[in-house]
């Protein structure tokens, strides 16, 4: 009797261990939800559920710019182009674009910690914390190229790209989307991969591109039709095309996405221009530097920078919907601007200060 116990009770275990590893064998192999698709109308980038967030800010209430520290910078004194900051590791990843190279500069240590190489020309960039990557543009080699964040070495190379800039990246469907600014496209990347899998003909040349996680859509500005596009990730197809009222050659932008705005900076005509997402329609005009270029929002503190190839940096903060000045700093070459989100600082490259380049660290007064 005891022995047929004992085989009972084996026969059950073996039963629960079978049952367990079948569970955990469908859970890996379980087919993830399905991308949402753009959720962009001939009226609004926003879901008619979706109600905008305007978030309290807690900036300074002065709105001088003030020059906390100037730091030199390895290589030539030439051009530098887009910036990423990783909130992880407080990492700023600076592309020296004709130095064909991307700075690491830690924010923390206030020095540079790694030099990626190998990347021509290098225009856009974009950190990936999630994935451990950090994607740059190497427009003289006509590719985007992976670096794996903790090695700085490069782990991806796709090229067949014209001209590429701006990049965004949708986690849901696991692609990048990049700025063929020359080739009038936005192109689609596996980041598994490393497989170019589509171009999007824009029929004019590409500004930056972002995707915004609310409407569910990679956004782009075309430059040369004044207008932007919304392209659903999923089906890889622009769904509608906006025209930008007052713009001349919008090239960067950047976005509030819980209060559903949009800020376009239009090289043409020097004016910023502030777009409600939930009607499409152009809110506020302002005037920014000659050339305006690089574009840095700051949510915590709803405060808007806006770096210009005329050497100016125009400072704005955001009371609802409605933006006011800031201050101004100006700069020789001073068209790119990053942003530490934990500090609140800024960073600007400038290409050549006394025969060399310096990073020069900015802070609103408190």
């Amino acid at each position: 009797m005891r022995k047929h116990s004992v085989i009972r009770r084996s026969a059950l275990s073996l039963t629960g261990a079978i049952l367990a590893l079948v569970s955990t064998s469908s859970s890996l192999h379980a087919l993830p939800d399905k991308p949402a698709s753009c959720g962009a109308t001939r009226t609004s980038i926003t879901a008619v559920h979706y109600r905008r967030v305007l978030r309290s800010t807690h900036a300074p209430a002065s709105s001088t710019l003030r020059l906390v520290k100037e730091l030199p910078l390895p290589g030539s004194a030439s051009r530098f182009d887009y910036q990423s900051f990783d909130p992880t590791t407080h990492r700023l990843y600076v592309n020296h674009m004709n130095a064909g190279e991307t700075l690491v500069f830690s924010t923390d240590s206030g020095r540079i910690v790694g030099r990626i190489a190998g990347v021509p020309r290098a225009t856009g960039v974009m950190a990936i914390p999630s994935l451990h990557r950090v994607y740059v543009s190497a427009a003289g080699a006509h590719e985007v190229v992976g670096v794996d964040d903790r090695t700085l070495q490069v782990v991806q190379r796709i090229g067949g790209i014209q001209f590429p800039d701006g990049i965004a990246y949708d986690s849901d469907v696991g692609r990048l989307f990049v700025s063929d600014e020359s080739g009038s496209a936005d192109v689609v990347i596996d980041v598994a991969t490393g497989e170019k899998l589509a171009t999007i003909a824009l029929g004019g040349e590409a500004g930056n591109t972002h995707y915004d996680s609310i409407s569910h859509c990679i956004l782009v500005a075309v430059q040369t039709r004044n207008q932007l596009v919304a392209i659903d990730p999923v089906s890889e197809k622009i769904v509608r095309r906006y025209d930008l009222a007052g713009s001349e050659h919008p090239h960067g932008f950047v976005l509030d996405q819980p209060g559903r705005l949009l800020f376009v900076s239009c090289e043409g005509n020097a004016k910023l221009l502030v777009l409600d997402l939930t009607t499409m329609r152009i809110i506020g005009t302002y005037n920014v530097g000659e050339s305006p270029d690089v574009l840095a929002w700051d949510p915590e503190w709803r405060r808007l920078y806006v770096a210009s190839e005329g050497g100016l940096l125009s400072a704005f903060w955001v009371d609802g919907t409605d933006l006011h000045p800031a201050g101004e700093y100006r700069a020789p070459h001073a068209h790119t601007v990053g942003l530490d989100s934990h500090t609140h600082r800024l960073y600007l490259p400038l290409q050549d200060v006394g025969g060399r380049p310096v990073l020069r660290v900015l802070a609103p007064s408190n």
